[in-house]
């Protein structure tokens, strides 16, 4: 057997990648609980591997006390000095009680702990292999389905996709190759867990990677997707060099690269618009096909707009089931109101009616305190009259005297 272990562990070691010490320090553990279960010993007992001969010992460790009250934890000293003049009093002693037959549970013991070392080694191979995926997009096959999930082999490893994560206008069929984007991995107790999608967003940023040489190299840049996933996106790009067009590049050559990923995505509809910092700007090609006349941002919402487009192109604009508007919205992060050109216009002159209707009113209500000043004006005269009269008189009876 020790042979045989020594061999083991130089393979382990070379071939999985395994350290050898690590599965020497967990076979000595595991034998020791293997000898406390099979002879029901104490506590103290040590289990010291022979990494030359591929020998196994099993010690009890024993304390030297003046006085012996557990022969099976203490040793006295004057016993411990027959063995050794130097052990004083606290020292600790092993003396050897390996079982006869206790090759044969070592090597039982040896083969689990081996086994699941392995195991364990190939769950972290397999787990920094797809962590580093993790974000990515990969190629798999599909091997099942049941009620919850679609299971797609990645080679070592099934991965999972859950209903959410499955295209609404797909039918997965066993065999079929998909490309799916890992959404993370998950170091479990029963191994590695990959979770993959087909409708995440960045699934659309990672094919369009692939299919737009200027993308992958930092040319054009995807600044935001919104995407109902089966039916229609929409993905805002910019351009780093001003030499080249962000839109063109990313549709292709009489649209080859986009029809290529809308192929991918089994017909979902596409609209690569221009992102810019003029936040209205980008609100107008943001509901791209629509045509825009103006966008009103709200005074009390810095996240809100009011935006105005041509009678004929209201529902152009709105979409269907209201998808052009709501992924608008999502695109740009705003909250949008849509009103046509003559809803608009009706609700301008209501309000302007409505302000000179309020202003009428407040210059009645000024008009009408103008009297009562004209009034005490009068009322001030009439007081000053009698006042004049009795200078008058006054006057009149100082020429009298």
């Amino acid at each position: 057997m020790s042979k045989e272990l020594l061999g083991a562990l130089d393979v382990l070691e070379t071939e999985k990648g395994i350290d050898k010490q690590v599965v020497i320090d967990a076979l000595e553990a595991a034998l020791v609980s293997a000898y406390k279960r099979n002879y029901d010993q104490a506590q103290n007992v040590e289990v010291e591997f022979d990494q030359r001969k591929g020998d196994i010992h099993v010690y009890a460790v024993k304390k030297v006390v003046d006085q012996v009250y557990d022969s099976r934890l203490e040793v006295g000293l004057d016993e411990a000095l027959t063995i050794n003049k130097g052990y004083e009093l606290g020292d600790d002693i092993k003396f050897e009680v390996t079982p006869k037959n206790f090759g044969r549970i070592a090597a039982q013991t040896a083969k689990q702990v081996i086994l699941q070392r392995v195991r364990e080694a190939e769950r972290n191979i397999i787990y920094n292999q797809y962590s580093q995926y993790e974000n990515e997009i990969v190629t798999g096959e599909v091997e099942r389905q049941d009620s919850r999930f679609v299971y797609v082999s990645l080679g070592k490893v099934e991965a999972v996709m859950g209903r959410q994560d499955q295209m609404p206008n797909e039918t997965y069929r066993i065999h079929d190759r998909v490309k799916v984007y890992v959404t993370r991995v998950e170091n479990a107790t029963k191994g590695p867990q990959v979770f993959v999608s087909r409708t995440h967003a960045d699934l659309l940023k990672r094919l369009f990677e692939q299919e737009v040489p200027e993308i992958y190299d930092g040319t054009v840049e995807i600044m935001a997707i919104a995407r109902e996933a089966g039916d229609r996106a929409k993905v805002a790009v910019r351009s780093n060099n001003p030499d080249i067009d962000p839109v063109g590049t990313s549709v292709g050559p009489r649209g080859q690269r986009v029809q290529t990923i809308v192929n991918e995505l089994g017909g979902e509809n596409m609209d690569i618009v221009e992102w810019t910092d003029d936040e209205a700007k980008f609100i107008a090609n943001a509901l791209n096909p629509a045509e825009v006349l103006d966008v009103i941002f709200d005074p009390n919402n810095e996240r809100a707009c009011e935006v105005i487009v041509p009678d004929y192109q209201l529902s152009l604009a709105i979409g269907k089931r209201g998808q052009n508007a709501r992924l608008a919205a999502k695109l740009t992060g705003y909250k949008i109101d849509i009103k046509s050109e003559s809803e608009a216009s009706a609700i301008m002159k209501a309000d302007q009616a409505a302000d000179e209707a309020t202003t009428g009113a407040t210059v009645s209500e000024d008009d009408d305190t103008e009297p009562a000043a004209e009034t005490v004006a009068d009322d001030t005269t009439s007081e000053e009259t009698p006042v004049n009269d009795a200078t008058t008189d006054v006057a009149s009876d100082e020429s009298a005297e």
